[in-house]
């Protein structure tokens, strides 16, 4: 009953939320979108925990807010690089358990089946309290991807079939995961649509948001000398990456000759990108005023990942004055509007034939400068947690009802086996 109590006076003020995301430190779109949610939630002054994975074990305290960070140990694997599953991450539990007793959340919020979302699921279900969920990353795709490259000695239809079998099977187990909570959250119409068919559950948008004030066209400080194309993530199979090298190849083979690559980030195929690649720098992670200055010198963003939900780089390249040119597959299509702010295509040939567009129409890419940064003027990371906030105490108000629903038939079978002992009793 205090239970049930507590969410209605959640769903009336403001909910305590516990947040469980699956990477926070590290350089990816999860991390980058779980520290603008905790820095909303401080900037609100709004109950927030974050229980979180991290080199070391350790407690942070910053703006009335806990930060609780549980060492990632050696018994596990690797999902990328310097992106653990820890095996034995249930060794925290004790500790991460009283930590929620004590702050008492109304709502836990995961961000994915990590180490750290399985636990969060599991306390969510143990203190009775609603579980929240949104879909960041497509692992069947991305488990796909590394079946093609771990078995490159299978003929090549049987590497595809197995491929296409791994990621069903993949796909499956997301889906099985996600029927679990009790309110979804998707970057893209495609991704909602699909979880509220395949789970039966409420699913509801979470986009992104972009820093525009370090993100300006104005930290641009290069001239129109050569035409750069850029690219910024993680430098890894799952993102397609190599076609950066393909692009270079073809682009030379049509003749253009006035362009260079900045590819920023780090990754297994990091190594290949360099020996195969004559016109490419390689800056390495940049962070803060580096990266936003790297974006303002591009010209064109091209970002050839067909796994990314959502695609956080290409919102900031555009918030940069940046056109992008991205793939049919994925969310970063819906954030591309073709000829104005960027261009969608899926082949070397089509990303050569706009490339070479943008290089002899200077007034062309002026225009789509100016549109890509209104674009991202509308993303706000405010509204979006506003969004989110505001979906919660929906989701509240909607709990204790149906908590209530789901144990009457309990209690009304309790109470007929009593009457049916108590008659038992009597005639006997």
């Amino acid at each position: 009953m205090q239970n049930v109590l507590a969410t209605s006076e959640a769903a009336a003020g403001t909910p305590r939320v516990a947040f469980f995301p699956d990477t926070y430190d590290e350089i990816d779109g999860v991390a980058n979108t779980s520290r603008q949610f905790v820095g909303f939630a401080r900037r609100r002054n709004l109950p927030f925990l974050t229980i979180c994975g991290a080199e070391q074990n350790g407690v942070e305290m910053e703006g009335g807010q806990k930060r609780v960070l549980l060492r990632r140990g050696p018994i596990g694997f690797a999902v990328d690089e310097k992106h653990n599953f820890d095996l034995a991450f249930w060794r925290h539990y004790a500790v991460v358990e009283a930590e929620l007793r004590s702050f008492a959340p109304h709502i836990v919020h995961i961000t994915g089946p990590s180490d750290v979302g399985q636990m969060g699921a599991l306390l969510a279900h143990k203190l009775r309290v609603p579980l929240a969920a949104s879909w960041h990353t497509n692992l069947h795709d991305y488990a796909e991807l590394r079946a093609a490259s771990l078995f490159t000695w299978l003929p090549g239809n049987l590497r595809v079939k197995l491929g296409r079998s791994i990621r069903q099977l993949g796909l499956r187990a997301l889906l099985r995961f996600y029927k679990i909570p009790r309110l979804l959250f998707a970057p893209n119409q495609e991704l909602i649509d699909l979880l509220e068919e395949e789970t039966g559950k409420p699913c509801y948008r979470m986009e992104r948001g972009v820093d525009t004030v370090l993100f300006d066209p104005q930290r641009r400080n290069r001239g129109d000398d050569d035409l750069r194309i850029g690219y910024v993530g993680r430098l890894t199979t799952e993102k397609n990456v190599h076609f950066l090298a393909d692009l270079e190849k073809a682009l030379l083979a049509a003749g253009a000759a006035e362009f260079r690559f900045s590819i920023v980030g780090q990754g297994a195929e990091l190594p290949r990108l360099k020996a195969e690649m004559r016109y490419a720098d390689f800056p390495g992670v940049l962070r803060g005023l580096q990266l936003a200055q790297t974006y303002a010198n591009m010209d064109v963003l091209v970002f050839p990942s067909r796994t990314d939900t959502y695609g956080n780089v290409v919102l900031e390249a555009l918030a940069s004055g940046v056109p992008a040119i991205v793939t049919s597959s994925g969310g970063p299509r819906f954030l591309v509007h073709p000829g104005e702010t960027g261009f969608v295509a899926d082949d070397v040939e089509r990303v050569v034939s706009h490339v070479r567009t943008l290089m002899g129409n200077p007034e062309l890419l002026a225009n789509m400068r100016v549109a890509a940064r209104e674009r991202a003027l509308k993303a706000s990371w405010n509204t979006v947690f506003e969004l989110v906030y505001a979906r919660y105490g929906q989701c509240l108000r909607d709990w204790p009802s149906e908590r209530n629903a789901a144990t009457q038939p309990m209690a009304t079978a309790a109470h007929k086996s009593n009457h049916s002992r108590v008659v038992s009793g009597v005639s006997s």
